[in-house]
């Protein structure tokens, strides 16, 4: 479905991003990764699906960086056709204890790299009359949690983002679209799932029940394959008209 496209994924080298990096190559997309994980891993488990691979180590704080990075993938591969703003992290803190530098960080690297890549993406799509963006928002891009005020702020920002640039394409063969995961056991929440373990004297498996239990009715993980499916399927003609959604995939976290 989509040989002859170049696909980037921010933050790829693991976790949600390398599982959509590998959905997109199933379907014959040229890959960019970016991030800082096992980067050889990632490009070997991406071309063991017979794929091309590249990769950009763009800080994704930086703009110059992310320049950088979208002028490489144009000369690797030609234009982005696809695009995926992924890239991500997480500090937990009440607001007055809450570390200024943190909070920059994660508003640079959750919400303004995506403004930057997709501001250097949409002209050669408008050229091209398509494109696709999708942008890895989260439940917390539309309920909110204590303590994660810089990642709630950030991610509600990024679903404010893919609604208004969804609309400055609506006329265009541009989607601009967000995914909402919950819970996904990444190496980020496998972290999170191991300090609680520590904390309050439990095994890891009671840590998984007690941290699914507390928003996620479903009490199973999302897993990365199925966040990398519902990119395909934004990026098919299936999904022409689907535009400006914040597609929410929690397990019915949000519908409490």
């Amino acid at each position: 479905m989509l040989k002859g496209k170049t696909a980037l994924v921010t933050g790829s080298t693991s976790g949600i991003g390398l599982g959509i990096a590998k959905s997109l190559a199933r379907q014959g997309a040229r890959i960019v990764l970016n991030g800082f994980g096992d980067v050889e891993g990632a490009q070997k488990e991406v071309a063991a699906l017979d794929g091309e691979v590249a990769y950009h180590g763009a800080d994704m704080s930086k703009p110059a960086e992310i320049q950088d990075l979208m002028q490489f993938a144009a000369s690797k591969f030609g234009q982005v056709d696809v695009l995926v703003n992924n890239a991500g992290i997480q500090h937990v803190s009440p607001i007055e204890d809450f570390d200024p530098a943190k909070w920059d960080a994660i508003i640079a690297i959750n919400l303004n790299s995506a403004f930057h890549t997709t501001r250097l993406a949409i002209p050669a799509m408008r050229k091209a009359n398509w494109g696709r963006i999708v942008n890895i928002a989260s439940a917390h891009g539309l309920v909110a949690s204590p303590e994660k005020s810089a990642y709630v702020a950030a991610k509600h920002g990024i679903v404010g983002l893919t609604k208004a640039v969804a609309l400055e394409t609506a006329t265009t063969g541009i989607t601009v679209n967000a995914i909402c995961p919950g819970w996904v056991l990444t190496p980020l929440v496998q972290k999170q799932i191991e300090a609680r373990a520590q904390a309050n004297g439990m095994s890891e498996d009671e840590a998984k029940r007690d941290l699914l239990g507390e928003k996620q009715p479903s009490l199973q993980f999302t897993t990365p394959e199925e966040l990398g499916e519902l990119t395909v399927f934004l990026c098919s003609t299936a999904a022409n008209n689907v535009r400006g959604v914040a597609w929410n995939v929690d397990g019915g976290w949000v519908a409490r």
